[in-house]
């Protein structure tokens, strides 16, 4: 479980093809005590540690992942979210956050004007319906409140902060990002049809 609080911006070091997917070799920076079977949530996805070697963590990418997730659009050189699973025993910021991503949705558009950074998100249809207005979204692993929804598309506001120190302060109209909604909305709608 992860509670979308970004730790660090990696890079990208190489992606190769593989039977399963794709392989990503990531340079984690600082996360230290990063070991073979860690869960790392990448851009808001969970993946394992394969190899762990001089600050470099290697990571597969499934095909499910791979089209569930903007993560495939990824190349050396890219900076992406990293955050650790959390530890038992750390504090709960954020909001739960499972790193199994529901959809990719599109920039809209992104301003950063100082205090009042905003970012329109359209977000797929079928998970409009698990998104409200003051209620949190995970938008590639960060954790983030709903300012505002019309129709399809969510918007945030942002503090300087995340823009700073995720790659929201890098986005741009047209990219992708990986949403995952409250998977407490999900559970509900569950427990409500099986009635």
């Amino acid at each position: 479980m992860f509670t979308g609080i970004i730790e660090h911006l990696g890079k990208v070091a190489s992606v190769t093809s593989n039977d399963v997917g794709s392989a990503l070799s990531l340079d984690v920076g600082p996360l230290h005590g990063m070991g073979v079977g860690d869960s790392l949530a990448v851009n808001g996805v969970c993946l394992t540690a394969t190899e762990v070697k001089d600050g470099l963590v290697q990571v597969e990418v499934v095909g499910e992942t791979l089209s569930r997730s903007n993560l495939g659009g990824l190349v050396p050189g890219d900076v992406v979210n990293l955050e650790r699973a959390m530890a038992i025993d750390g504090r709960f910021d954020g909001h739960i956050v499972q790193g199994h991503v529901d959809g990719v949705g599109k920039v809209l558009s992104i301003s950063d004007d100082g205090d009042d950074a905003r970012l329109e998100v359209e977000v797929p249809g079928d998970l409009v319906r698990y998104v409200v207005e003051k209620g949190s979204i995970t938008v590639d692993g960060i954790s983030l409140t709903v300012a505002g929804l019309s129709g399809g598309v969510v918007d945030i506001a942002l503090i300087p902060h995340t823009m700073a120190m995720t790659t929201l302060g890098l986005r741009k109209p047209g990219d992708t990002v990986n949403l995952e909604v409250d998977v407490l909305a999900k559970y509900v709608e569950r427990l409500l049809e099986s009635r």
